[in-house]
């Protein structure tokens, strides 16, 4: 116990609070169970220590990663009633999917000890959310993803700039008056910009060690597979990284991996689920289009330029970083006549010469370029998009 608690210490002390994530203000922290979930590498960790220092009284608070050796030979939920016994009053467990059994645990701690309150964080959202189901009168689970462009900008360049809404963006609203160079800044936001670890040394190296856990360890362990099923999901992703964007063929892809094809619906949401990819989908409603995915992109753009390298294609690029960003906010659906549909509104993407054409017959139609820092009327720079939260 004293172990834990001067780690706990140790990280709290060094932790910076120079920029805080986007999320930190939707949370309500009065919770007495919280639970943060998100792929691997977007900062779930740095959050929950950033509360911690600089908002709860350290002497009452704890912090603990499920991974301690600690948990090898203690129960969690053993763990917090000492805790409490001691005047504790704020817990937090960081991987608690790497533990054993932690939903039951985590129901018997919020209902043994209700004076304290517990925030918990999981790198897999697949078991999070099998787990959560046992926990929704209890727990209350966010869901985190990457940086925007806005908080890259903040976290890499000092530059700071407000959260605009989709009406700011639409409107021309987008005060960047501060930023000399904005599309410089963004070319380099889509090759190492969306995972706050971008700063460290070997940001690839780490980004595609990340992949490989996700593929080759998360997902087999936490879905039930075998290690045989984490190399299948590495051929899928692979596949689907060399064409996207992937107009799905379950029973062609189903033969190219060598499994079932009922698998193939499965595997795709694992991938998602774990951050690793996006389905678009049809928003036509009815039970006929319930689950048919239009499109598959890779997640962000950080994973195009690692997965694919020299051979991506650059209106892919754009195309999944508007998809990436807007769907933080707003479902975003694919359309038959344009790229995508977000709330009733049609939007095709592309590059500076890209024509309205398509957009013709829309009265609620934007055309969304690169390589232009301005809009005027319906044309929207692309970047903009990036600063929704």
């Amino acid at each position: 116990m004293e172990q834990l608690v001067a780690h706990s210490a140790k990280l709290i002390a060094e932790t910076e609070l120079v920029f805080v994530r986007y999320l930190y203000e939707k949370i309500n922290w009065n919770n007495r169970q919280i639970g943060l979930v998100g792929p691997r590498g977007v900062g779930k960790t740095t959050l929950i220590l950033q509360h911690i220092k600089s908002k709860l009284p350290h002497h009452q608070t704890l912090y603990v990663t499920a991974e301690d050796f600690y948990f090898s030979t203690n129960k969690l939920i053993d763990l917090a009633t000492t805790f409490v016994q001691l005047g504790g009053k704020y817990l937090f467990i960081d991987e608690i999917h790497k533990y054993p059994n932690w939903s039951k645990e985590l129901k018997l701690i919020y209902d043994y000890h209700s004076e304290l309150h517990v925030v918990f964080t999981g790198s897999s959202v697949l078991d999070i959310k099998k787990g959560s189901s046992d926990l929704s009168r209890r727990s209350v689970v966010y869901q985190m993803q990457g940086l925007s462009f806005r908080e890259y900008l903040a976290i890499f360049h000092s530059i700071e700039l407000p959260t605009y809404s989709l009406d700011d963006v639409l409107n021309h609203r987008v005060d960047f008056s501060v930023v000399k160079h904005p599309l410089l800044y963004f070319s380099d936001y889509l090759k190492n910009g969306y995972y706050p670890f971008a700063r460290e040394e070997d940001f690839d190296v780490k980004l595609k060690q990340i992949i490989n856990q996700t593929l080759e360890v998360d997902i087999p362990f936490f879905s039930n597979m075998n290690v045989a099923t984490g190399r299948k999901l590495k051929q899928l992703l692979a596949i689907v990284s060399e064409s996207v964007p992937f107009k799905p063929n379950m029973s062609k892809l189903a033969e190219m991996i060598g499994v079932s094809r009922n698998n193939m619906t499965d595997y795709l949401y694992f991938l998602e689920e774990a951050g690793m990819i996006i389905q678009l989908k049809a928003d036509t409603g009815g039970i006929r289009n319930l689950g048919k995915v239009d499109k598959i992109y890779l997640d962000n753009s950080n994973l195009i330029y690692s997965l694919v390298g020299n051979k991506l294609n650059i209106g892919n690029v754009r195309e999944t970083f508007f998809i990436n960003q807007l769907k933080c906010i707003a479902p975003v659906n694919s359309s038959s006549l344009v790229d995508f549909t977000v709330n009733n509104l049609e939007f095709e993407i592309g590059g500076k010469k890209k024509s309205a054409k398509q957009l013709q017959s829309h009265q609620q139609g934007y055309v969304v370029k690169d390589e232009i820092e301005t809009g005027f009327a319906s044309v929207i720079p692309l970047w903009h998009f990036g600063m929704l939260y």
